[in-house]
């Protein structure tokens, strides 16, 4: 089957979206896929072995069966890709136009987790009436973030004065004008890879284990040895299986599709916190969704084949029930 996979992208994240282009090409390829490699470029060119790509509708992708859009931040994961692809009737590994923006604006996200009673931090977004006596409230440490942007990028912890809390928003707007401000949970760090349509399937947990790095950040990320993952979590049975749970049906609240990896927060009380859903998390090799995977007994070139068949079997359903 040929399956084109789409890396790079327009946002900060390009390089990252790169590297976790070329882990899932590779991965494709051992499962038996003709991968064709596209680029996009800072500008928004469209690349393939460096010439510049026509799109056009109805299965204009040079004439591929699959995409596999790897895009991660802004025009890539937000949506935008997931509406083009729509439009050329191509069939695409990953998360519907809906959900792909949702879950980018972690504002939005939470609003709707909120609504549906999943227990959260509580946070709100600068600038809105009333958010420094909310802030307040939640204590110190806080966390500042932009709203719509992923790989820990732009995110600052703020642990003393009121000065030090507008200086984090302000370099938070650098990245994105919609800055989040949440209260910090003194827990672990655990999350868990979902795939799947309607009937989502989770990993084990795993915990995240910083080396040296203060918080997970995007060092800690992307850093090789940056960071050990404890596969599963030592939570305990029943936090092991709220994990899960609740990771299905946050992946089923924003009505998601193919994959993503859901973060939670373990207290030392057993109870779990939700914190973010990331519908196109990172493939690279240091990266946490594949290796949970691996950990549960999928390896890395079947779980890139299993998306790939999602993708046909979405693209299918949907197709028989077109407007």
């Amino acid at each position: 089957m040929k399956v084109a996979v789409i890396s790079g992208g327009r946002s900060s994240e390009h390089e990252v979206s790169l590297e976790s282009g070329a882990s899932v090409a590779a991965g494709l390829e051992a499962a038996g896929h003709d991968v064709l490699r596209i680029l996009i470029e800072r500008d928004g060119r469209w690349l393939s072995a460096g010439r510049e790509l026509e799109l056009r509708p109805a299965g204009g992708l040079e004439g591929v069966d699959v995409a596999f859009p790897v895009l991660h931040g802004p025009f890539g994961e937000d949506g935008t890709v997931q509406g083009l692809l729509e439009l050329l009737d191509v069939p695409y590994a990953g998360p519907s136009v809906l959900a792909a923006a949702v879950a980018m604006d972690k504002l939005i996200c939470k609003r709707l987790l909120a609504f549906h009673g999943f227990p959260q931090v509580p946070f709100c977004q600068a600038g809105e009436p009333g958010w420094r006596e909310q802030a307040a409230a939640m204590g110190i440490p806080l966390w500042v973030k932009p709203s719509r942007l992923g790989s820990s990028v732009g995110i600052t912890k703020v642990s003393s004065s009121e000065r030090e809390l507008d200086e984090a928003v302000a370099a938070a707007r650098a990245h994105d004008p919609r800055v989040i401000v949440e209260a910090h949970a003194a827990g672990r760090e655990v999350e868990c890879s979902v795939i799947g349509n309607t009937e989502p399937e989770t990993s084990l947990p795993g915990e995240i284990v910083t080396a040296g790095a203060e918080w997970y950040d995007y060092e800690a990320k992307y850093s090789e040895g940056g960071m050990e993952l404890a596969v599963p979590a030592p939570i305990g049975d029943a936090a092991v299986a709220t994990v899960r749970r609740l990771a299905a049906e946050v992946y089923t609240a924003i009505d998601c599709r193919g994959l993503a990896r859901c973060d939670f927060f373990v207290l030392d009380s057993g109870e779990v916190l939700v914190n973010e859903i990331n519908t196109i998390p990172g493939f690279t090799a240091t990266s946490v969704f594949g290796q949970l995977w691996e950990a549960t007994g999928l390896a890395y070139p079947d779980l890139c084949d299993r998306l790939v068949q999602l993708a046909l079997e979405r693209h299918r359903e949907e197709r028989s029930h077109a407007f």
